[in-house]
């Protein structure tokens, strides 16, 4: 008779394996969510950036900012975005609702609202 072994049988190295894949592949998702979610913070300030800018540049103009859509273009940190700035009426004359929309090709990055109140 031979003297047994001392080692591992291979199914135990086969599920040894299995769940270090597990725990890999776990570790791997987790990676590329965080990966995602900077990104999209970094797409959501850059778009702030954006809509503060034009939200600014309308107060800035003195003119109570005439009703309807118009369109902008913004440049950040090297990325360009596309932007709409809607200006609709409100109960009362002396105030407009102004909402921009800021996009990263065709999806909506961020919208941004705010009163703007006649300087008269």
């Amino acid at each position: 008779m031979t003297p047994r072994t001392r080692g591992f049988t291979l199914i135990e190295v086969l599920v040894a394996l299995g769940i270090v894949g597990i725990a890999l592949v776990a570790g791997l998702q987790a990676t590329i969510a965080l990966t995602n979610h900077a990104q999209r913070q970094s797409d959501v300030l850059l778009a702030q950036l954006c809509a503060e800018n034009e939200l600014v540049r309308v107060r800035l103009s003195r003119l109570m900012p005439p009703i309807g859509d118009a369109n902008f273009a913004c440049e950040q940190a090297g990325r360009s975005f596309s932007g709409r700035l809607s200006v609709a009426a409100t109960p009362n004359p002396n105030f407009r609702r102004v909402d921009a929309q800021v996009l990263d090709d065709d999806h909506v990055v961020l919208r941004v609202a705010t009163v703007i109140g006649s300087l008269q």
